[in-house]
């Protein structure tokens, strides 16, 4: 009962151009149009975008916590493969990618995947199956509210997380993705929108929602008993390790699969992605090493993370020089959010979701309005217009104002909408485990299992 609920309520809270014959179905293009080398490309990257999430933010996230809730924290991340694709399939697709307003499309376009099938929808992806393009975004939507899990590890009843991330994800991320992608959006620059934004790789969608939300779930729930006087140590900074690595790989479908073909556009965002990684682990190490005496392993793999959370807006529109320098200026500001923002303001987020994706994406989301290149990325000098003629989007105090007013309105809709979810969460049932529940370990407390058994 729960879906057809939350369903309804949206459909009734949110103004909606629904059609009168029942649901719309894009016209249908020949088969001969579907190039097979961008959709083994879009396949592979779905796979790995999804990889993203299990196994790697995983063992990233499960290596940092205690071992007295390891378990816990992995679940977040496996229940939200299963939850986010239900979703996704009866109408969070549609509420994305069907045609609606500026700010959320039509959820009965698309309900139940209905006319999602082997031919293209020529606005989103003319040369691969819809089938493969719904698939694609829809690994994005599962490891969206599996990052924000990170900033709760260790003290949210899983109860209250399963409500949580079924709200957020229809009250942010699915209007949030219309927003930048879906036809008509109000940011979205190639397919009608008002505002061009430059995000080619979910910069707002995923990682300042995620990072916004994640800070005031953090500060709502509140501490984890002892923060910050008792050490919490990582139990596992080899599985953090691993999750790191699996994460820079999986990283490549996330940016370059963005391209939407395996043409040089993709090629770009690949090499962008890793360059970015690259200079922001070896600066952050540099950085470490300077102020702290020594350069840790886990600094290393936070700068891996935090370069790459910073290249993903710009991927598919800077030169690796340009990269190079978004991934060392993001990583500065990623590290000094982590060390010293987190320590000044004393808020518990936990694994740093906030000082790694919120902040870096911050970055990179304004970068980008200044490094941008018509060389690297041709449409965005021959694609938006106004009032008939071309406006190139390539630099420039007004693209820089646009980027803005992106970031402020997904902090704004993430940051507002994810207190009021908790609000009445934590009035209803509950947000967080009883105290002796915390100091047992969520493992225990919550699923009644232990990963390491003496």
């Amino acid at each position: 009962m729960v879906l057809p609920l939350l369903f309804l309520g949206f459909a009734f809270c949110v103004p909606l151009r629904l059609a009168a014959a029942g649901p719309q179905i894009p016209a249908a293009v020949p088969a001969a149009a579907i190039n097979t080398g961008d959709n083994a490309w879009m396949l592979v990257s779905a796979a790995l975008v999804l990889m993203m999430t299990a196994p790697g933010l995983v063992l990233f996230y499960g290596g940092l916590v205690r071992n007295r809730s390891v378990l816990s924290t992995m679940m977040h991340s496996f229940i939200l493969m299963s939850v986010i694709s239900i979703l996704w399939m009866v109408f969070g697709y549609s509420m994305a990618f069907g045609d609606g307003n500026a700010f959320v499309g039509n959820p009965l376009q698309f309900f139940m995947l209905h006319g999602v099938g082997a031919a293209p929808n020529a606005d989103y992806a003319p040369t691969v199956p819809q089938e493969t393009f719904m698939l694609f975004q829809m690994m994005f939507a599962i490891i969206t509210p599996a990052l924000i899990s990170g900033a709760i590890a260790e003290r949210m009843k899983f109860s209250a997380f399963l409500v949580f991330v079924i709200l957020w994800a229809v009250i942010v991320y699915f209007p949030l993705a219309h927003m930048v992608w879906g036809k008509g959006g109000i940011f979205n620059w190639a397919l009608g929108g008002r505002i061009p934004v430059l995000d080619f790789a979910v910069g707002t969608v995923v990682h300042i929602s995620s990072g916004v939300s994640a800070l005031v779930c953090a500060i709502v729930v509140g501490k984890r008993a002892g923060f910050p006087h008792e050490p919490m140590l990582p139990h596992n900074v080899v599985l953090s390790l691993i999750g790191t690595g699996l994460l820079w790989v999986g990283w490549f479908g996330f940016n370059a699969g963005s391209a939407v073909s395996a043409g040089a556009l993709a090629t770009s965002a690949f090499a962008a992605t890793h360059f970015s990684a690259a200079g922001r682990a070896l600066s952050w190490t540099v950085m470490e090493w300077m102020l702290k005496g020594k350069p840790s392993v886990l600094g290393t793999a936070s700068g891996m993370v935090a370069g790459l959370a910073t290249i993903t807006p710009a991927s598919g529109f800077v030169s690796i020089p340009g990269a190079v320098l978004i991934g060392l200026a993001g990583g500065a500001a990623c590290y000094l959010a982590v060390t010293k923002l987190k320590a000044k303001f004393r808020y518990d987020d936990s694994l740093d979701v906030f000082g790694v994706h919120g902040i870096g994406s911050t970055v990179g989301m304004l970068l980008v309005g200044v490094l941008v290149s018509a060389e690297v990325n041709p449409a965005i000098a021959t694609t938006f217009r106004v009032n008939g003629s071309l406006v190139s989007l390539a630099g420039g105090m007004g693209q820089i104002g646009n980027q803005i007013l992106a970031i402020v309105v997904t902090a704004v809709l993430a940051g507002v909408a994810t207190l009021v979810i908790l609000k009445v969460i934590d009035a209803l049932i509950g947000l967080r485990v009883e105290p002796e529940d915390e100091a047992a370990g969520l493992d225990v407390s919550q699923h009644g299992e232990a990963a390491y058994n003496e």
